[in-house]
């Protein structure tokens, strides 16, 4: 392979025909009919019923887990928390490397500008959470596009893709000619995802919630009961019409021989939900950034903060790893298939570096040794123009001091 060859703009790449693949007539993604999402509300019992029908023996199905995977990342809590370890990894520095471990700088620019790049990067971090992932190229008027096909319609166990989530049989994606060159799949088939451990949590919070919301209204407007001649129908129907009219209103007039009164509002501030929604804030956020990361404002402090974010930062870790050993024997073998990368390059990310630490030792080291300025402009964005010269105490001049 030439260095003419691996120096390839990948974005020409992307505008010319695929050489190595024909014009896809349909993609799978396509083919797939479109459903109504169902909004009614989910609980325990519809989490128990989606679980046995993804791990069902004869015929699984992950319509019903993936849709309840949906509703809970509506919690701003837990989209938060998701959101904030994804971006570290999509924010991480990469490269590709030959053989030799040379950088090859053209193509490395040319990935991180594609469009698609990001939202690869993405659907392979979600695959852990979810799951699983199945991606696929489309090359629609010659560009490259990345779709991620509906969880909803894949049966990863015995990799099939439904063009119907009720359907019995479906595209055995696996053995298709397109699977590996077309179509990318990650995580592992029997695995339901980490957002299955954070399913209980998000649906008792916002139980506590609503009970929590409805505290509040009988806390603000307390019940009323009248007291009346119940026996006479004509009594009892004015005494109604009177309760509805009344809606919020601060006055009312009732007769003398009825007794309009308040009934005891609740004792409670809501302790209890409160605490309960701490309690779920505080597991799903154990499950995904390892630690309570600033939330808790009490008992919260500069140290445990600190220790908190490396725990996050090992989970990180991880992620790039397992994202670095997919993208080299799942997405690179493709990407060299549909012509769009050479042969002999490998996926690595940047080592994390702690930077506060590696500044004091280069302020130590600058003691005993020259730095050099362009290392340091690039590590740590400090323009360094040239040495310091010294300035002369007060009232002394360039003359010897002997």
């Amino acid at each position: 392979m030439t260095k003419k060859r691996r120096n390839t703009n990948l974005a020409v790449a992307q505008k010319q025909t695929l050489p190595e693949a024909p014009k896809r007539k349909e993609t799978w993604n396509s083919s797939i009919q479109l459903k109504a999402v169902s909004q009614t509300r989910q609980d325990i019992a519809s989490w128990k019923t989606a679980i046995r029908a993804a791990l069902a023996v004869e015929t699984p199905r992950r319509a019903r887990i993936q849709a309840l995977y949906d509703d809970i990342c509506i919690d701003a809590k837990l989209t938060s928390q998701l959101e904030n370890r994804k971006n570290q990894v999509l924010g991480a520095t990469f490269s590709l490397k030959d053989a030799s471990g040379t950088i090859d700088e053209d193509l490395t620019k040319a990935l991180k500008k594609a469009h698609w790049f990001a939202d690869l990067i993405a659907y392979m971090w979600e695959a852990r959470w979810y799951g699983h992932s199945l991606v696929e190229f489309d090359n629609p008027g010659g560009g490259l596009k990345l779709t991620l096909i509906n969880r909803r319609n894949i049966e990863p166990r015995a990799g099939i893709l439904l063009k119907d989530e009720n359907d019995t049989s479906g595209i055995r994606y696996r053995d298709a000619r397109e699977f590996g060159w077309w179509v990318y799949e990650f995580g592992k088939a029997n695995d339901l995802g980490l957002l299955n451990k954070v399913v209980p949590h998000v649906l008792l919070k916002g139980f506590a919630q609503t009970c929590w919301s409805e505290l509040a209204e009988i806390y603000g407007i307390p019940p009323r009961y009248l007291k009346t001649n119940t026996q006479d129908p004509v009594i009892l129907s004015c005494g109604e019409q009177m309760m509805r009219d009344m809606g919020a209103a601060a006055w009312f007039i009732i007769d003398d021989a009825e007794e309009l009164e308040f009934a005891q509002g609740a004792v409670t501030n809501g302790d209890v939900y409160n605490n309960l929604i701490k309690l779920c804030n505080d597991e799903f956020c154990m499950l995904v950034t390892g630690a309570i990361i600033g939330q808790d404002t009490k008992n919260g402090n500069e140290s445990k903060e600190k220790e908190s974010n490396k725990a996050l930062s090992k989970l990180v870790e991880a992620d790039k790893t397992i994202i670095e050993a997919w993208f080299n024997t799942i997405v690179m073998p493709g990407l060299v298939k549909l012509g769009l990368l050479p042969d002999g390059l490998t996926y690595e990310y940047e080592p994390t570096e702690d930077l506060e630490v590696l500044w004091g030792m280069v302020k130590d080291a600058m003691q005993y040794y020259s730095i050099d300025p362009e290392w340091i402009k690039r590590k740590f964005g400090i323009e360094v123009t040239g040495e310091k010269t010294q300035a002369l105490p007060a009232g002394r001049n360039n003359q010897s001091f002997f």
